[in-house]
């Protein structure tokens, strides 16, 4: 009944649902991949953002080169700030509008240099491509409490004067002709003394886990529909090729055993008229036809 399956043609058919099912088995792989990514994520967010912060030296070694479960760590750093080599930097949107980042360089008690991103800046009205004022940070010693970020990679554009398109510290270190720490930087989350103006402070990365479970479901699920699909139309074909059979025996004479057949050809039963049963039915009747 089903030898039909193997034609080219439904060969060609299966061979269609296997690669359609091994593409959704690939998408549906890649959202969990995802979703385990955004677990991780939100896993250090929750673990490190805001916890007690540690001293500098304990995190001297985050910042030649962050271990990924250190990100959003609460580091104390005490120095000041070298405001000569204060930056903006290009393209940086919040909550849908565009603007700017300012990193400052800060040099700690120990000597050593680090980078960190004060907030952010809307747009300016006044000078385009350029925030209409830039917050001037703290003067003198300062303690600030920082979150540890991964720097950025480079970007091939450039930038005008006094910016920069990425937080790529080492660039960024050969622009300011003196060493930086380029294994992280800081994001602000506060200073002591606070300045007179301050950027916009960032806001917490968010913990919501979002879709990546639903849209891998459903990959999944479109994968085993196909291969529904190509039964049932199997299925179909197969009942078809069974009732084109049944109704070539039936025009050429040949008996037809299937139960459907001999049911079409059984003839109607007569229905038997109800016949008298009394002597006085039969005298109604005779009288009725004048006898």
């Amino acid at each position: 009944m089903y030898r039909f399956l193997f034609s080219s043609k439904w060969l060609g058919y299966l061979l269609l649902a296997a690669i359609f099912a091994s593409a959704c088995v690939f998408l549906g792989r890649w959202q969990m991949d995802r979703r385990a990514e955004t677990l991780a994520e939100i896993n250090r967010v929750v673990t490190n953002y805001s916890a007690t912060p540690i001293p500098f030296a304990d995190a001297r070694q985050e910042f030649d080169q962050l271990d990924p479960g250190k990100e959003w760590t609460q580091v104390e750093l005490k120095g000041s700030y070298l405001l000569d080599g204060q930056r903006i930097v290009r393209n940086r949107p919040l909550n849908g509008q565009p603007g700017y980042e300012v990193v400052v360089p800060f040099r700690l008690t120990s000597g050593e240099t680090v980078v960190i991103d004060r907030g952010w800046l809307p747009i300016g009205n006044n000078n385009p491509g350029s925030p209409d004022a830039v917050p001037a940070p703290p003067a003198g010693e300062v303690t600030a409490v920082v979150r540890l970020k991964h720097p950025e990679p480079a970007l091939q554009r450039g930038a005008p004067e006094g910016q920069l398109a990425s937080i790529d510290l080492t660039a960024y270190s050969a622009q300011l002709g003196y060493p930086l720490l380029t294994g992280a930087y800081g994001q602000l989350a506060s200073e002591t003394p606070p300045a007179a103006e301050m950027p916009l402070p960032f806001p917490k990365p968010s913990t919501e886990e979002g879709t990546h479970l639903s849209y891998s479901l459903q990959w999944f699920a479109f994968g085993v529909l196909m291969f529904v699909g190509f039964g049932y139309a199997a299925r179909q074909q197969a009942r078809n090729a069974a009732i084109d059979a049944e109704d070539d025996d039936d025009e050429s004479g040949r008996p037809i055993h299937s139960a459907t057949a001999a049911t079409r050809r059984r003839p109607p039963t007569p229905r038997k008229r109800k016949r008298a049963t009394s002597e006085e039915e039969e005298d109604a009747l005779l009288d009725a036809q004048g006898y």
